[in-house]
């Protein structure tokens, strides 16, 4: 059994000696050269799957693909046409946000976000807002809950921390956030996930349509006039039977912030333009 053991040693020393007279390196230093290592298959197989990156997720099941694939092509409608031209009345992203249509929407939605009228909007305002809607006792607690958080995201995402008593937003700052907003996917998507609770707070008897008094009612907790309420209730009322739908509603109301064409009824969602 030394036989053999002897001659295993001498093949390493042959083999260190080899790597050293090729390394080039001083005495010393090919001291510090270690003998090759032979490493057994198993450890090989996990320095494949390491040396990818972390593990792959177990397959979803096929609900949760149905599921996930029905949320992603209705997301998908929501992008918009990444191509350089208009698409139903929307530019392409990076050259929204230009036109004088289009800035003196988000000046009427400036002033309609200044809920307390002292001249910018402000955390304070959305609180107002919240708290008016949620007066009116149309929402559940659960949609109080949910409208304020959705209140909530549109302010931190745009103008930073929620409570932050300094921070007064101007038309100009608003416009250059929007235009931001319009800009970038995924944002632009999001800009009507506040709609559907301001329409479900004065749908009385939650029939998903909503009459001119009720529209006028909307108005009224924004701080705005019943005739501003009557030109904008008339506009997206386009088939003229009376209601406006949450599906009417929400798609005028995402419209406003995204597209930039002048003959679209949805440039009076909030009223008359400033």
């Amino acid at each position: 059994m030394a036989l053999p053991r002897l001659a295993t040693r001498l093949l390493l020393t042959q083999t260190r000696q080899i790597l050293i007279s090729q390394s080039g390196l001083p005495a010393v230093a090919a001291l510090r050269i270690q003998y090759p290592a032979i490493l057994p298959p198993v450890w090989h197989a996990q320095q494949r799957h390491s040396s990818s990156g972390v593990k792959k997720p177990p397959k979803p099941n096929q609900a949760q693909t149905s599921s996930s694939s029905s949320s992603s092509s209705s997301s998908d409608s929501d992008s918009d046409s990444s191509s350089d031209e208009e698409v139903d009345g929307r530019k392409p992203f990076g050259k929204r946000g230009g036109s004088a249509i289009w800035q003196r929407k988000m000046r009427t939605y400036h002033r309609v976000m200044d809920v307390n009228n002292d001249g910018t909007v402000s955390w304070d305002d959305f609180q107002e807002m919240a708290r008016k809607f949620a007066e009116l006792g149309h929402l559940s607690e659960q949609q109080q809950t949910e409208f304020a958080a959705q209140l909530k995201f549109i302010w931190e995402n745009n103008w930073g921390a929620s409570g932050d008593p300094y921070c007064f937003i101007t038309e100009e700052a608003l416009l250059t956030s929007m235009e931001h907003v319009v800009n970038t996917k995924d944002l632009a998507r999001k800009t009507d996930k506040f709609l559907p609770y301001l329409f479900k707070a004065v749908d009385y008897n939650a029939s998903d349509d909503i009459s001119v008094d009720e529209y006028k009612l909307l108005f009224k907790c924004l701080g705005l006039s019943e005739e501003d309420a009557i030109v904008s209730f008339n506009s997206i009322d386009v088939n003229g039977d009376g209601t406006i739908t949450l599906d009417e509603f929400v798609a005028h109301g995402k419209d406003f912030f995204l597209t930039e064409d002048e003959t679209r009824p949805s440039k009076y969602f909030w009223g008359p333009l400033c």
